[in-house]
């Protein structure tokens, strides 16, 4: 995070994971049951005593409810060697696919059952921005705020914003829940402040809160 506003020196890794999160638990429109977590190496001293936190590396397992699924989740914010990145694998029978490592590059999808050599191949990634009204359809690719070096990278987090937009809107024109709901919400975030809790207490599973109880 290097060059990003100072703020950024206040918070811990998994602080800040829910956009890292929902993206698995809604793949398998799960809900996380509970975390263990380990905290790894160590910040500068400025930034232990800013955030109340020195570990440089927090990394998580996260039990999902009802499902044999289980998802990993690694975050870290500064003094580690990294390109700006972030990403997603996901491992099936059939196919896996996994994130490209540089800035530039594609991601890589595997197709199980191929010989060797053609198992793996570059892709790239359809934008989705057909499926969007069309005065928000150019938000998906375009930097709208090049002062904020999260968009460098396209139209936020991949392109995500003005789905989330759409969806949240609707929800209201339709009166109906968003996806994610509430209680969703609330299991997806509780789940990087669970997981702080477990790498502070040396990985012990911590139970994600059960929001449907109200």
């Amino acid at each position: 995070m290097e060059g990003w506003p100072d703020y950024w020196k206040d918070m811990v890794p998994m602080h800040y994971a829910t956009h890292v999160v929902s993206p698995l638990m809604a793949m398998v429109d799960g809900m996380a049951d509970y975390v263990s977590c380990f905290g790894s190496g160590a910040v500068n001293d400025e930034i232990a005593r800013r955030s109340g936190s020195a570990f440089a590396v927090e990394s998580c397992h996260i039990k999902i409810k009802d499902s044999d699924v289980a998802a990993h989740v690694w975050r870290f914010l500064w003094d580690t060697a990294r390109q700006y990145h972030e990403s997603i694998d996901v491992y099936g029978s059939k196919k896996s696919f996994e994130w490209e490592l540089m800035t530039g590059e594609h991601p890589v999808l595997h197709t199980a059952k191929r010989p060797e050599t053609e198992i793996a191949e570059r892709v790239e990634v359809p934008d989705y921005a057909h499926l969007l009204p069309r005065e928000i359809q150019k938000f998906t690719r375009g930097i709208v705020d090049e002062d904020h070096l999260s968009f460098i990278r396209g139209g936020g987090h991949g392109g995500s914003h003005p789905h989330m937009v759409n969806e949240f809107i609707n929800a209201l024109l339709e009166n109906r829940d968003p996806f994610p709901n509430v209680e969703q919400s609330a299991n997806w975030t509780s789940v990087g402040i669970c997981a702080h809790q477990s790498a502070l207490r040396g990985g012990e599973i911590v139970k994600v809160p059960d929001f449907g109880k109200r």
